[in-house]
Protein backbone atom coordinates (compact mmCIF):
# COMPACT_ATOMS: atom_id res chain seq x y z
CA UNK A 1 0.00 0.00 0.00
CA UNK A 2 1.20 3.72 -0.56
CA UNK A 3 2.16 5.95 1.90
CA UNK A 4 0.11 9.32 2.77
CA UNK A 5 1.77 11.31 0.49
CA UNK A 6 1.65 8.93 -2.55
CA UNK A 7 -1.73 10.90 -3.23
CA UNK A 8 -1.24 14.30 -4.60
CA UNK A 9 -2.51 16.67 -6.82
CA UNK A 10 -0.42 14.72 -10.37
CA UNK A 11 -2.42 11.60 -9.17
CA UNK A 12 -5.88 13.48 -8.42
CA UNK A 13 -5.22 14.77 -11.71
CA UNK A 14 -4.24 11.58 -13.26
CA UNK A 15 -7.18 9.88 -12.17
CA UNK A 16 -9.53 12.64 -13.61
CA UNK A 17 -7.68 12.39 -16.71
CA UNK A 18 -8.14 8.78 -17.04
CA UNK A 19 -11.96 9.07 -16.15
CA UNK A 20 -12.30 11.31 -19.17
CA UNK A 21 -10.42 9.07 -21.39
CA UNK A 22 -12.21 6.31 -20.37
CA UNK A 23 -15.79 7.13 -19.92
CA UNK A 24 -15.71 4.05 -17.26
CA UNK A 25 -19.54 2.77 -16.95
CA UNK A 26 -21.00 3.40 -13.02
CA UNK A 27 -23.71 1.28 -11.94
CA UNK A 28 -25.13 3.13 -9.22
CA UNK A 29 -27.99 0.94 -6.99
CA UNK A 30 -28.82 4.51 -5.03
CA UNK A 31 -31.59 6.47 -3.61
CA UNK A 32 -34.57 8.20 -5.23
CA UNK A 33 -33.52 11.68 -3.80
CA UNK A 34 -30.49 11.92 -5.80
CA UNK A 35 -30.97 9.83 -8.69
CA UNK A 36 -30.40 12.46 -11.07
CA UNK A 37 -27.92 14.90 -9.11
CA UNK A 38 -25.95 12.02 -9.18
CA UNK A 39 -25.99 11.20 -12.87
CA UNK A 40 -25.17 14.23 -13.85
CA UNK A 41 -22.54 14.51 -11.63
CA UNK A 42 -20.86 11.93 -13.27
CA UNK A 43 -21.41 12.84 -16.47
CA UNK A 44 -20.27 16.33 -15.79
CA UNK A 45 -16.72 14.70 -14.65
CA UNK A 46 -16.79 12.71 -17.65
CA UNK A 47 -17.82 9.10 -16.62
CA UNK A 48 -21.14 7.27 -17.81
CA UNK A 49 -23.74 6.92 -15.29
CA UNK A 50 -26.73 3.98 -15.13
CA UNK A 51 -29.05 3.78 -11.87
CA UNK A 52 -30.21 0.10 -12.53
CA UNK A 53 -31.51 -1.37 -9.33
CA UNK A 54 -34.26 -4.29 -10.58
CA UNK A 55 -33.15 -7.40 -8.67
CA UNK A 56 -34.14 -9.04 -12.08
CA UNK A 57 -30.99 -7.41 -13.98
CA UNK A 58 -28.86 -6.03 -11.61
CA UNK A 59 -26.25 -8.78 -12.43
CA UNK A 60 -26.19 -8.67 -15.80
CA UNK A 61 -25.49 -4.95 -15.53
CA UNK A 62 -22.36 -5.27 -12.98
CA UNK A 63 -20.75 -7.47 -15.71
CA UNK A 64 -21.17 -4.99 -18.12
CA UNK A 65 -20.01 -1.91 -15.44
CA UNK A 66 -16.36 -0.94 -14.53
CA UNK A 67 -17.55 0.05 -10.85
CA UNK A 68 -20.51 -0.63 -8.80
CA UNK A 69 -22.04 2.02 -6.22
CA UNK A 70 -24.28 0.98 -3.46
CA UNK A 71 -26.04 3.80 -1.58
CA UNK A 72 -29.22 2.54 1.32
CA UNK A 73 -30.78 5.78 1.33
CA UNK A 74 -34.29 5.19 0.40
CA UNK A 75 -34.66 0.91 1.40
CA UNK A 76 -36.97 -1.48 1.10
CA UNK A 77 -36.92 -5.40 0.79
CA UNK A 78 -36.71 -6.06 -2.79
CA UNK A 79 -33.74 -3.16 -3.00
CA UNK A 80 -31.63 -4.69 -0.42
CA UNK A 81 -31.99 -8.13 -2.40
CA UNK A 82 -30.69 -6.25 -5.60
CA UNK A 83 -27.99 -4.98 -3.56
CA UNK A 84 -26.54 -8.40 -2.46
CA UNK A 85 -26.77 -10.20 -5.87
CA UNK A 86 -25.16 -7.04 -7.41
CA UNK A 87 -22.37 -7.08 -4.71
CA UNK A 88 -21.96 -11.27 -5.54
CA UNK A 89 -21.79 -10.43 -8.45
CA UNK A 90 -18.84 -7.38 -8.11
CA UNK A 91 -16.73 -9.50 -6.22
CA UNK A 92 -17.11 -12.33 -8.38
CA UNK A 93 -15.71 -10.76 -11.29
CA UNK A 94 -13.28 -8.23 -9.60
CA UNK A 95 -15.05 -5.06 -9.99
CA UNK A 96 -14.61 -2.57 -7.35
CA UNK A 97 -18.02 -1.46 -5.42
CA UNK A 98 -18.44 1.42 -3.26
CA UNK A 99 -20.75 1.47 -0.26
CA UNK A 100 -22.60 4.02 1.47
CA UNK A 101 -24.26 3.70 4.27
CA UNK A 102 -26.87 6.07 4.40
CA UNK A 103 -28.61 6.91 8.33
CA UNK A 104 -26.62 3.90 9.44
CA UNK A 105 -27.96 4.03 12.82
CA UNK A 106 -31.44 5.38 12.72
CA UNK A 107 -33.00 2.25 11.97
CA UNK A 108 -33.21 -1.05 12.53
CA UNK A 109 -33.37 -2.24 8.92
CA UNK A 110 -30.50 0.70 7.92
CA UNK A 111 -28.45 -0.72 10.43
CA UNK A 112 -28.37 -4.06 9.83
CA UNK A 113 -28.79 -3.67 5.91
CA UNK A 114 -25.82 -1.17 6.44
CA UNK A 115 -23.24 -4.09 8.68
CA UNK A 116 -24.25 -6.93 6.27
CA UNK A 117 -22.90 -4.99 2.99
CA UNK A 118 -19.56 -3.95 5.17
CA UNK A 119 -18.99 -7.42 5.80
CA UNK A 120 -19.19 -8.30 1.35
CA UNK A 121 -15.89 -7.27 0.78
CA UNK A 122 -16.66 -3.10 -0.57
CA UNK A 123 -13.33 -1.65 -2.10
CA UNK A 124 -14.50 1.38 0.06
CA UNK A 125 -17.02 2.58 2.50
CA UNK A 126 -17.64 6.72 2.25
CA UNK A 127 -20.49 7.88 4.97
CA UNK A 128 -20.43 10.65 8.07
CA UNK A 129 -19.12 10.49 10.79
CA UNK A 130 -22.72 8.86 12.90
CA UNK A 131 -22.65 6.44 10.15
CA UNK A 132 -18.87 5.28 10.04
CA UNK A 133 -19.26 5.24 14.20
CA UNK A 134 -21.95 3.02 13.62
CA UNK A 135 -20.73 0.30 11.53
CA UNK A 136 -17.33 0.13 13.44
CA UNK A 137 -19.86 -1.08 16.35
CA UNK A 138 -19.74 2.38 18.63
CA UNK A 139 -22.02 1.98 21.41
CA UNK A 140 -25.58 3.66 21.17
CA UNK A 141 -24.42 5.74 18.30
CA UNK A 142 -27.19 7.64 16.73
CA UNK A 143 -27.57 9.70 13.27
CA UNK A 144 -30.00 12.35 12.86
CA UNK A 145 -31.50 10.66 10.35
CA UNK A 146 -29.29 10.94 7.62
CA UNK A 147 -27.14 13.68 8.99
CA UNK A 148 -24.35 13.25 11.00
CA UNK A 149 -24.04 14.80 15.01
CA UNK A 150 -20.67 14.40 14.93
CA UNK A 151 -17.17 15.87 13.30
CA UNK A 152 -15.35 13.54 11.32
CA UNK A 153 -12.16 13.98 13.32
CA UNK A 154 -14.20 11.76 16.03
CA UNK A 155 -14.76 8.74 14.03
CA UNK A 156 -10.95 8.57 12.23
CA UNK A 157 -9.77 5.94 14.86
CA UNK A 158 -12.86 3.99 14.61
CA UNK A 159 -12.49 4.22 10.49
CA UNK A 160 -9.32 2.95 11.02
CA UNK A 161 -10.51 -0.09 12.86
CA UNK A 162 -13.39 -0.43 10.22
CA UNK A 163 -11.15 -0.30 7.55
CA UNK A 164 -8.55 -3.20 9.31
CA UNK A 165 -11.62 -5.22 9.72
CA UNK A 166 -13.84 -4.89 6.16
CA UNK A 167 -10.48 -4.54 4.36
CA UNK A 168 -11.94 -1.38 2.47
CA UNK A 169 -10.67 1.79 2.18
CA UNK A 170 -13.14 4.39 4.98
CA UNK A 171 -13.89 8.22 3.66
CA UNK A 172 -15.24 9.88 6.76
CA UNK A 173 -16.64 12.91 5.06
CA UNK A 174 -17.66 16.06 6.63
CA UNK A 175 -15.30 19.75 7.04
CA UNK A 176 -12.37 17.69 6.68
CA UNK A 177 -12.81 14.45 4.57
CA UNK A 178 -10.50 11.73 6.23
CA UNK A 179 -9.14 8.70 3.82
CA UNK A 180 -7.91 5.56 5.87
CA UNK A 181 -7.03 2.34 4.81
CA UNK A 182 -6.00 1.29 8.85
CA UNK A 183 -2.71 2.24 8.22
CA UNK A 184 -2.32 5.38 6.39
CA UNK A 185 -4.65 8.35 6.45
CA UNK A 186 -4.66 11.31 3.92
CA UNK A 187 -6.72 14.21 5.25
CA UNK A 188 -8.70 16.30 2.59
CA UNK A 189 -9.61 20.26 3.12
CA UNK A 190 -11.55 21.56 0.54
CA UNK A 191 -14.72 22.13 0.25
CA UNK A 192 -17.20 24.93 1.61
CA UNK A 193 -19.99 25.07 3.92
CA UNK A 194 -22.86 25.88 1.79
CA UNK A 195 -22.36 22.47 0.20
CA UNK A 196 -24.17 21.30 3.61
CA UNK A 197 -27.02 23.06 2.21
CA UNK A 198 -27.88 21.13 -0.97
CA UNK A 199 -29.17 17.60 -0.69
CA UNK A 200 -27.32 14.47 -1.52
CA UNK A 201 -23.74 15.62 -1.83
CA UNK A 202 -22.28 13.31 -0.05
CA UNK A 203 -23.75 10.36 -1.87
CA UNK A 204 -22.48 12.04 -4.91
CA UNK A 205 -18.97 12.03 -3.52
CA UNK A 206 -19.94 8.43 -3.72
CA UNK A 207 -20.71 7.94 -7.36
CA UNK A 208 -17.30 10.11 -7.97
CA UNK A 209 -15.63 7.37 -5.76
CA UNK A 210 -16.95 4.61 -7.98
CA UNK A 211 -16.11 6.36 -10.51
CA UNK A 212 -11.84 7.08 -9.76
CA UNK A 213 -12.12 3.42 -8.30
CA UNK A 214 -13.30 1.71 -11.72
CA UNK A 215 -9.61 3.75 -13.60
CA UNK A 216 -7.48 3.66 -10.97
CA UNK A 217 -5.98 0.44 -8.77
CA UNK A 218 -4.41 2.47 -5.55
CA UNK A 219 -7.85 2.15 -4.03
CA UNK A 220 -6.79 5.05 -1.29
CA UNK A 221 -5.87 7.30 -4.48
CA UNK A 222 -9.04 6.63 -6.09
CA UNK A 223 -11.09 7.46 -3.06
CA UNK A 224 -9.24 10.43 -1.86
CA UNK A 225 -9.67 11.74 -5.74
CA UNK A 226 -12.82 10.90 -5.61
CA UNK A 227 -13.86 13.47 -2.51
CA UNK A 228 -11.33 15.53 -3.46
CA UNK A 229 -12.94 16.16 -6.92
CA UNK A 230 -16.69 16.82 -5.52
CA UNK A 231 -14.72 18.70 -2.97
CA UNK A 232 -13.11 21.27 -5.56
CA UNK A 233 -16.56 21.19 -7.71
CA UNK A 234 -17.94 22.88 -4.52
CA UNK A 235 -15.76 25.41 -3.39
CA UNK A 236 -15.55 26.64 -6.38
CA UNK A 237 -19.43 26.63 -7.27
CA UNK A 238 -19.91 28.47 -3.70
CA UNK A 239 -17.76 31.28 -4.93
CA UNK A 240 -20.08 32.04 -7.79
CA UNK A 241 -23.42 31.47 -6.24
CA UNK A 242 -25.58 33.43 -3.50
CA UNK A 243 -27.28 30.15 -1.87
CA UNK A 244 -27.77 26.66 -2.33
CA UNK A 245 -30.25 26.99 -5.92
CA UNK A 246 -27.36 28.58 -7.80
CA UNK A 247 -24.79 26.66 -6.04
CA UNK A 248 -26.12 23.17 -7.33
CA UNK A 249 -25.85 25.00 -10.86
CA UNK A 250 -22.19 26.13 -10.75
CA UNK A 251 -21.03 22.88 -9.13
CA UNK A 252 -22.04 20.86 -12.82
CA UNK A 253 -20.32 23.54 -14.47
CA UNK A 254 -17.05 23.18 -11.75
CA UNK A 255 -17.01 19.71 -11.99
CA UNK A 256 -17.10 19.77 -15.99
CA UNK A 257 -14.57 22.42 -16.30
CA UNK A 258 -11.82 21.25 -13.24
CA UNK A 259 -8.79 20.57 -14.92
CA UNK A 260 -4.99 19.81 -13.84
CA UNK A 261 -4.00 23.16 -13.67
CA UNK A 262 -6.95 24.02 -10.99
CA UNK A 263 -6.21 20.56 -9.26
CA UNK A 264 -2.54 22.15 -8.34
CA UNK A 265 -3.74 25.58 -7.17
CA UNK A 266 -6.34 24.99 -4.96
CA UNK A 267 -6.14 20.92 -3.23
CA UNK A 268 -5.44 20.78 -0.08
CA UNK A 269 -3.83 17.76 1.51
CA UNK A 270 -2.96 17.01 5.08
CA UNK A 271 -2.47 13.50 7.13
Amino acid sequence: MPSPSSFSADACSTVLAAIRTRAPLVHNITNYVVMNNTANALLALGASPAMVHAVEEVEEFVALSQSLVINIGTLSRPWVAAMEKATDAANARHIPWVLDPVGAGATTLRTETAADLARQRPACIRGNASEILVLAGATGEKTKGVDSTRDSADALAPARQLALATGAVVAVTGPIDYVTDGRQTVALANGHPLMARVTGLGCTATALVGAALAVEKDRLVAVASGLSFLALAGEIAAERSPGPGSLQLHLLDALHQLDAETIAQRLKIGS
